[in-house]
């Protein structure tokens, strides 16, 4: 595997799952693998789990791991052409690219959506200049319109919990006091459409994600009434994507707090499970008592990102050879 930007990327899913739980039971199995490898972590943006799960991952397959933040202590980087650089911007991210990428073996990348311009954002300016100029193996750790090492772990979590053979599940749109972007519930969507589910997706009109993503997925606007029966409640915010205004791209059309994933809500379901990819705004896009209770995963589907990342890396690595 070369490039790692999305689910069809991974091939075979119930292989790749496999593989996953695999490698769970032996973390170290094959450390080996990246002995005399580097990979080079670039992030544009903050971090937590993406950071230290891949760095996990990274190290239980043998490789050396260097990360940078892009933002401190390295030159500020400019990545438009044609523009006369005689501001803040030292480097530019074309001669930048080649010189990291002289470094290591295999490239993750982080960089959020900027809401300044929707066509930049969705043909991936700045992920696919890592593809195009790097001349390594290059992997999303995050790009501005998706998240697929969540949606893998998301996937991995579903699995290990789930307890029919198709269960029903629930992406549901809720407030937040800032504008996010789509990448999280473009991928859990890009993923759960590929997966074994019954996938009905829930948000206010204006919130309508990409039809890339969506497919052929359930579109319900009112959240109760999708969460009925479901077995799995994955609850994230995002910002308007722009597909039926695009006018509005980026911005925040509504905070209505009715959306809030509560015991109410939850009362509807079967008995369903709670994810959220973290961090969580707490009493906003869910209450303490919902992310508190037994059946909340947000923990297990943390830890789930340094698994997901070691089977994406390992076939990054087998790739090489």
């Amino acid at each position: 595997m070369r490039y790692f930007t999305n689910v069809h990327d991974l091939g075979d899913l119930k292989s790749a799952l496999a593989e996953a739980f695999e490698i769970k039971k032996d973390r170290y199995k094959y450390e080996t693998l990246g002995k005399h490898k580097t990979c080079l972590l670039i992030f544009f943006n903050n971090s937590l789990r993406t950071r230290l799960s891949t760095q996990k991952a990274a190290r239980n397959l043998g490789m050396d791991v260097i990360v940078l933040d892009v933002n401190q202590g390295a030159w500020k980087l400019e990545t438009e052409r044609g523009v006369i650089m005689d501001g803040d911007k030292s480097e530019h991210l074309l001669e930048a690219i080649p010189v990291m990428a002289s470094y290591c073996d295999i490239i993750g990348v982080r960089s959020f959506a900027h809401f300044e311009n929707r066509e930049d954002d969705y043909t991936e300016k700045i992920l696919n200049q890592f593809i195009k100029y790097s001349g390594k193996s290059v992997f999303s750790m995050e790009a501005a319109t998706g998240h697929p090492l969540q949606a893998f772990a998301d996937l991995i979590t579903i699995e290990e919990y789930k307890k029919k053979d198709r269960p029903k599940v629930v992406l549901t749109w809720a407030p937040h006091p800032r504008a996010l972007p789509q990448a999280v519930p473009n991928s859990f969507a890009d993923w759960m459409n590929e997966a074994d589910v019954d996938f009905v997706i829930t948000h206010p009109e204006g919130y309508e994600l990409d039809p890339k993503f969506v497919r052929g997925a359930k579109v319900e606007y009112n959240q109760m009434k999708a969460f009925e029966g479901a077995d799995f409640i994955y609850a994230k915010n995002w910002a308007c994507p722009g597909v039926t205004h695009p006018a509005d791209y980026g911005k925040i059309l509504s905070k209505d707090m009715s959306w809030t994933v509560d015991a109410a809500h939850m009362a509807v379901t079967n008995n369903a499970f709670f994810m959220h990819c973290l961090p969580v705004r707490r009493n906003m896009i869910v209450t303490d008592e919902v992310i508190e209770a037994p059946t909340s995963l947000v923990i297990p589907e943390a830890a789930n990102r340094e698994i997901s990342a070691t089977v994406v890396l390992k076939r990054m690595l087998e790739g090489l050879e």
